[in-house]
This record gives C-alpha cells, sequence and structure tokens, in this order.
C-alpha cells in the first residue's frame, strides 16, 4: 500500500513536509516558506472539511426540524383560515354597505318628495287661509252693511247708500226715515210695503227705523 493510502492522520502528513523542509536547508528560502505555508493550508482545510462531514448529521432528520416544520404548517393553516374567514366577512360588510347605500338613496328620495308634499301643503293651507280671510272680510263687511229692526243714526250707526231687504217682507213690515234726533216727529219718508224686497236711500243726518222687515243689507 502506498503512503497516501494509509489512514495515518492528516497531521503526520505536514509534520513530515516541514521536517522536510529544514533538513534540506537549515533556513528554507522565504518563496519556499510561502509555498509551503500554503499547502500547510490547503491539507489543513482538507482534513477539517472531511472531519466535519462525517461528524455532522443532517439537520433535516432531527426533531427540532420536524417540530418547526409543524409549527410552521400549523401557522400557514391558520393563516389560511383567517384569509378565508376575512374574505368571507369583506363579502358580507361590502353586501351589507351596498344595501344601506341603496336604503340611503331612498331614503333621501323620500324625504326629497316629502319636502316637496310638505311645500304643496304649506302652499294649498297659505291658499285657504287667504280665502278665509277674504270670506272673513266679507262677512264682517256685510254683517257691517246688514241692519235688523230698530233704530239706527245714519253715519254713525251704518253707513249712507241704499239698503234693501235681505228676502220678501211680510204684510206687517214698516219702515220709516226720519231727520236725526227729532225723535221720530220729523218723518222723511215712510212705508208698509206689505210685500216684496223694499229699498231705501239713507243719507247722514237720518234716521232710520225698521219694524218686522227682516234684515236690510247695503247694496
Amino acid at each position: 500500500m502506498s503512503k497516501t493510502e494509509t489512514n495515518e492522520p492528516a497531521g503526520t502528513h505536514i509534520n513530515d513536509v516541514l521536517h522536510e523542509a529544514k533538513s534540506s536547508s537549515g533556513q528554507a528560502k522565504p518563496a519556499r516558506k510561502r509555498r509551503i505555508f500554503a499547502a500547510v493550508g490547503i491539507v489543513t482545510l482538507l482534513a477539517g472539511s472531511t472531519a466535519i462531514g462525517t461528524t455532522l448529521p443532517d439537520p433535516k432528520s432531527s426533531d427540532a426540524y420536524a417540530t418547526l416544520a409543524a409549527e410552521k404548517a400549523s401557522v400557514e393553516s391558520e393563516r389560511d383560515s383567517a384569509e378565508s374567514s376575512y374574505a368571507s366577512m369583506k363579502s358580507k360588510y361590502d353586501t351589507l354597505q351596498s344595501g344601506i347605500t341603496a336604503r340611503e338613496t331612498k331614503v333621501s328620495s323620500r324625504e326629497t318628495e316629502v319636502g316637496k308634499a310638505d311645500a304643496a301643503v304649506k302652499t294649498a293651507e297659505a291658499a285657504v287661509k287667504v280665502r278665509e280671510e277674504a270670506v272673513t272680510g266679507a262677512e264682517k263687511t256685510k254683517a257691517a252693511n246688514t241692519v235688523g229692526d230698530g233704530t239706527w243714526t245714519v253715519g254713525t250707526d251704518i253707513e249712507p247708500g241704499t239698503y234693501r231687504a235681505a228676502a220678501d217682507v211680510g204684510s206687517s213690515c214698516y219702515w220709516g226715515i226720519y231727520a236725526t234726533g227729532s225723535n221720530g216727529s220729523n218723518i222723511i219718508d215712510n212705508d208698509l210695503p206689505g210685500g216684496g224686497r223694499p229699498s231705501v236711500a239713507l243719507n247722514g243726518g237720518q234716521d232710520f227705523k225698521s219694524s218686522r222687515c227682516g234684515k236690510w243689507e247695503k247694496q
């Protein structure tokens, strides 16, 4: 068997090389020394690599690696489950948000319609109020220009003008026009019409008396 095929330690070869270098010359030249140290370094690295390769186990076959791999798989499973749950919740949220937006649009549209209806109601109420005020005013004016049985001073109690019976009078109707302040002694005009709707012209400075003739309305 050759010397390179023995099982002697790598250090033996290194010592032999150094010994031979020293014995061949009392002091090696610098260039030769550098070559020798380089050779020694290479041999040392090869020896170390061989030793490590034969003593370190495969890390994937260790229990720690298997434990870490199982934990990684568990974390990835939890991550995938969380992502799936998030996607489901996001879909439900988007559906709800879409529904809310649609309802808000409907509410806004209805509010607009209600606002228009309120405006229409207010306009109608204002018109009714105007008509009511007009009717009330007309009724007040009519009431102010309507007289019944009694004695009335023209210009104080009633306005001057032409007055007519509001309905046909009976046979007992009597009316008379007197000078104001005469207490009925100064008759200007009077009548017992006996029917129909008589009318009288009244001026200031006169008193008007009506008996059993009903209402008189200013024309």
